[in-house]
């Protein structure tokens, strides 16, 4: 089964949040709140970030110059707005062109399972069980997003823009990843129930 300015100060894990909120002000403006609202329904499915996080990165976004906020509309209440400047947008393309290694899985699932096969038996298939129940979720919350967005005119992307296409393909990686690890624990609780060597 196959598994589907500058930041050089930054610590290398926080490489990816400034930039996929770059992503988001490229695709359109919108206060701190919206941003935090739409990095929820898309780019926090496979990039999660709090709220805080997502403020604080905004402002150390703005010191870079790569991002301005704009004044606040008058009266109470009134959320500020920001938008990518043409630096912000220089760096996103900086970085969309600068080779990373892939990241290595790191996932206490199969440090479990080689316990499991070393001590025998200590009730890790509750624990599968319950994985399989929240990838099977967030499939199926998937599915949805893909049948609404993508597959609403038919069945075929192919009379779709670039940038449609590039987004149902994130997508589609996020589809092929949970199917991947409701497989993989389906077959993992499968092995779990066989006899101990």
């Amino acid at each position: 089964m196959a598994r589907f300015g500058s930041l050089r100060s930054l610590p290398r894990s926080d490489m990816s949040l400034p930039h996929a909120l770059l992503t988001a002000l490229a695709e359109r403006p919108g206060s701190g709140s919206e941003l935090a609202d739409r990095f929820d329904r898309s780019i926090g499915y496979f990039w999660q970030a709090t709220h805080q996080q997502i403020y604080r990165e905004l402002g150390r976004l703005e010191e870079m110059g790569w991002v301005e906020s704009l004044p606040a509309e008058s009266g109470r209440g009134r959320k500020r707005a920001y938008r990518i400047l043409p630096a912000g947008k220089k760096e996103l393309r900086r970085w969309i062109a600068e080779p990373e290694d892939p990241t290595p899985l790191r996932e206490a699932l199969m440090v479990r399972l080689r316990a499991e096969a070393v001590l025998g038996p200590a009730g890790l298939e509750h624990e599968i069980r319950r994985r399989i129940a929240l990838h099977q979720e967030k499939l199926d919350l998937y599915l949805q997003i893909e049948a609404r967005d993508f597959l609403a005119d038919g069945d075929s992307a192919d009379g779709d823009s670039r940038t449609k296409r590039l987004q149902h393909l994130v997508l589609q990686a996020g589809i092929a990843n949970e199917r991947f690890w409701v497989e993989f624990s389906q077959h993992a609780l499968d092995t779990l129930r066989l006899p101990k060597d």
